[in-house]
């Protein structure tokens, strides 16, 4: 199954354990397909780079490494106009177009209001966990 995930699911699955940290792990064993596009890694490494500062014993560059080259990478062009009310959320729905996933997995409340926009399901790691990995782990 191919998703989009948002930044704050990455970091959290990076530094907690829970429902994030069960998608990563989903991932890594083969589960699940992520897709990004240069904008959403450019965000990952931006988020990345401002936690370094407060979290210097956590390696967050070879988990960066990994998804980069373990992922789907596509071009996303922008939207027509924008949808979220956080217009640099955007970015994840176009990626959800470009790519044909019919999944976001989110904790932003901007992101989960606009959930069926297109066809595409914005999920919490949460409700994903529950409706999509339980049955497979």
């Amino acid at each position: 199954m191919r998703v989009v995930l948002d930044t704050n699911v990455l970091i959290s699955g990076i530094f907690f354990l829970g429902p994030p940290f069960e998608i990563l792990k989903a991932w890594r064993d083969g589960d699940l397909q992520f897709v990004l596009s240069p904008q959403i890694l450019d965000e990952y490494c931006r988020v990345a780079k401002l936690l370094r500062g407060r979290f210097p014993n956590i390696e967050i560059d070879p988990v960066l490494t990994l998804i980069a080259t373990n992922s789907d990478m596509i071009e996303a062009p922008d939207l027509p106009s924008r949808v979220c009310d956080d217009a640099d959320d955007d970015k994840f729905l176009a990626c959800a177009l470009a790519s044909n996933s019919k999944f976001i997995i989110s904790g932003d409340k901007h992101l989960l209001r606009q959930s069926g926009y297109r066809g595409i399901s914005v999920l919490s790691p949460s409700a994903f966990v529950q409706q999509y990995l339980r049955d497979t782990q």
